[in-house]
């Protein structure tokens, strides 16, 4: 197969995981605003749709970059990009059918890490100074949430105390209007981004290897910055037609609905009213926004989940199922592990059919 062939199949695949991802992980836009009753599951899902796309005017590009850099550049090839594009949508199509809320951002990057490892046989191609934050806000990104949540809800409950509770609900329902954009915004902006990454770091290697065939829609804009005492070239801008194509797809894929994931984050955690989820969703919201800003992928699927269980435990301990929440964390942890093999293995197969660049 060309190169440049392969180029396109990759493009075209990434915009195919983003439209995945969309559908996969609009539960964690609209799980809480659908269960609550605020806005029917279709209303819902148009609401998370416009600004997932709204994130296109305000994000910055740290998140594409920590992305794009998460393994070395000389591990990192076409096929390489390809076999880590299929992993992740095989996974994400598996998860999404078992109805389980799994990352989305981990299952890219394990299938990249994963194919990445297998072509240079060796663990030492993968920057572990991008991967360990990756690793510790698996943790920490619903622990973050769940704080939030939980002293959010605490807050509202000290202001609303006198509050008449009818009109209350009606002010929460309207405020939940806001908090669910927010995290709209959040997600779009996360999420739509490592797919920007991975399509950067294709145009990269096509451009390093094949000068001859550079084309105007592939330039790349890096620029040299000392990061930890160190000069690191950082991604300063990428092209138009990537950035559009990626906000695109996640909001259109939002649109689908993923209808099985939203049972699990909407009922199965724990009974939402418009009042929690406010508090659930501002928290994750504010998350989301905190590591764009540090450039760090994390999970919306783990954040929200995490700002739904502070929330619970406003209640009481026993509010939240917790059954579910352990198999949940599970297929967390599992999840890099298991698209970083199935990268590797989809690797081994385009070498054994010859498609290798």
């Amino acid at each position: 197969m060309e190169a440049l062939t392969l180029l396109f199949l990759v493009i075209a695949l990434a915009f195919i995981f983003d439209f995945i991802n969309g559908f996969h992980d609009s539960a964690n836009s609209i799980a809480t605003i659908v269960s609550t009753r605020v806005l029917t599951p279709f209303q819902a899902v148009v609401w998370a749709a416009v600004f997932n796309f709204i994130a296109y005017w305000i994000s910055e590009f740290k998140v594409a970059d920590t992305v794009a850099k998460t393994v070395e550049g000389g591990a990192i090839t076409l096929t390489v990009i390809f076999a880590g594009l299929v992993a992740a949508v095989i996974w994400n199509l598996l998860t999404w059918w078992w109805g389980i809320p799994s990352s989305s951002s981990h299952t890219l990057i394990g299938g990249f890490a994963g194919a990445a490892i297998m072509h240079a046989g060796s663990f030492e191609v993968v920057k572990m100074d991008k991967i360990k934050p990756l690793f510790l806000f698996i943790f920490l990104a619903p622990i973050i949430g769940m704080l939030l949540s939980y002293f959010i809800s605490i807050l509202m409950l000290w202001i609303c105390k006198r509050g008449n509770p009818s009109k209350l609900d009606r002010w929460f329902k309207r405020l939940q209007l806001i908090s669910s954009a927010l995290f709209s915004v959040g997600h779009g902006g996360n999420d739509a981004q490592k797919v920007m990454g991975i399509i950067s770091a294709a145009l990269i290697v096509f451009v390093a290897q094949h000068p001859e065939n550079i084309k105007p829609w592939m330039h790349i804009v890096q620029e040299a910055k000392i990061v930890d005492g160190k000069e690191k070239l950082v991604i300063k801008s990428i092209p138009e037609w990537v950035v559009l194509g990626c906000y695109t797809a996640i909001a259109l894929g939002t649109m689908m609905g993923g209808w099985r994931i939203v049972k699990t984050m909407g009922t199965k955690i724990t009974k939402m009213t418009p009042f929690e989820g406010v508090a659930a969703e501002f928290a994750g919201a504010f998350t989301l926004f905190g590591t764009e800003k540090l450039g760090i992928p994390v999970s919306t699927t783990h954040t929200i989940t995490g700002s739904i269980i502070g929330v619970g435990l406003t209640k009481r301990i026993s509010a939240i199922k917790w059954g579910i929440t352990g198999k949940l964390l599970i297929a967390w942890i599992i999840t890099i592990p298991i698209s970083g093999t199935m990268g590797a293995i989809t690797y081994l197969i385009c070498q054994w059919i010859g498609m290798v660049h």
